[in-house]
């Protein structure tokens, strides 16, 4: 199999480039990214050589993609503009990759007939209420998305993201390509941007800054590790069915007053020692994904079960790596000051 993953250079593609590179050996790989400050080519520096192969580019340039696509049996669509806060404060790029970018890998695999398979988030379907506000407050209590739950994006990324979803289903239906999309929780792991939560919060503690919460920080997040995410990637691109939704979830409900003081724990400090900031604007509530039909459909199952296992993972990778993340530390918590974050 030829495969051309687009934003592979990101976190998300980078861990699903190293899923595929090291448990198919018999695929090549070609990254398509446009290298912007969440791209980096460290991610994927490894590995690149015969079997994978980087080509720095748009996904909105139509010549390229062309070019590429006509060489490739599979498309999987990790490229996307993703950081809500970026989006509140400047849309137009999320528009111009998210929705610009999609269509344009579409109208690629239509005129080649290739397979395509495009990532997005359960942010699309909005927020669901709190545990704590619904009847019965036990730990089996409270709706999560399924295939089924209504669009309600709430922000202009997840908008775009919702944006793309019904492009992706109009090409299938219109035109017939060959597609599939997955929508997953939230992904923690290796080669996450530091503006991430996770991850800002790690290397906060690392240089020494105290660690910062939204708000409350009653706010629930479904977390998987991202090798996870990439596992079942691969399931839904080799055994999903045309035309279908597969949503990608690990049962790791936490909210983030929880893995802030999680972090604190494992990496030898109080539990207390964070600053509260002013919460994000249309900050969403919770999220949970039902992801019953894609393991009793498909047979995926999480490696990661344990989400406090997979942090204590993804804290040594942080520290183990300083170098990689240590020239944008003071630029991107600079970048919050002015938002007062």
């Amino acid at each position: 199999m030829k495969l051309l993953v687009t934003g592979g250079a990101g976190f998300i593609g980078s861990n699903f480039v190293h899923y595929v590179y090291n448990n198919h050996p018999d695929v090549e790989i070609f990254v398509l990214d446009k290298l912007t400050y969440a791209g980096n080519k460290a991610n994927i520096a490894t590995i690149l050589g015969d079997r994978v192969h980087l080509i720095v580019g748009d996904i909105c340039d139509a010549e390229l993609v062309d070019q590429l696509v006509q060489k490739v049996d599979a498309i999987v669509h990790y490229a996307a503009e993703s950081h809500n806060d970026n989006s509140l404060q400047n849309p137009a790029p999320f528009l111009h990759s998210n929705v610009v970018g999609t269509y344009t890998l579409l109208e690629a695999a239509r005129k080649y007939d290739v397979r395509f398979h495009h990532v997005s988030t359960d942010e699309v379907y909005g927020d669901l209420p709190l545990r704590e506000d619904l009847p019965g407050h036990g730990e089996g209590v409270g709706e999560k998305f399924t295939t089924q739950s209504r669009y309600n994006p709430s922000s202009p990324y997840s908008s775009t993201k919702a944006a793309s979803d019904m492009l992706v289903h109009g090409w299938t239906r219109s035109f017939g390509v060959r597609a599939t999309i997955s929508n997953c929780s939230n992904n923690y792991g290796p080669y996450q941007h530091i503006e991430k939560f996770i991850p800002r919060q790690i290397t906060n503690i690392l240089s020494g800054i105290k660690p910062k919460l939204y708000g409350t920080g009653k706010n629930v997040r479904d977390w998987i590790h991202t090798e996870d995410h990439s596992s079942a990637v691969w399931t839904i691109l080799t055994k999903g069915k045309i035309g279908e939704t597969y949503l990608i979830g690990a049962d790791g409900e936490q909210d983030n007053k929880t893995v802030l003081e999680m972090i604190l724990k494992d990496m030898g400090k109080d539990s207390s020692d964070y600053e509260q900031v002013k919460d994000r604007p249309g900050h969403d509530l919770r999220y949970a994904i039902d992801s019953t039909k894609l393991r009793k459909e498909l047979g995926w199952s999480p490696k990661f079960t344990d989400f406090e296992t997979g942090l204590k993972h993804t804290i040594q990778w942080y520290t183990d790596h300083e170098d990689w993340w240590q020239a944008e530390k003071q630029a991107v918590e600079a970048k919050y000051a002015r938002n007062g974050q």
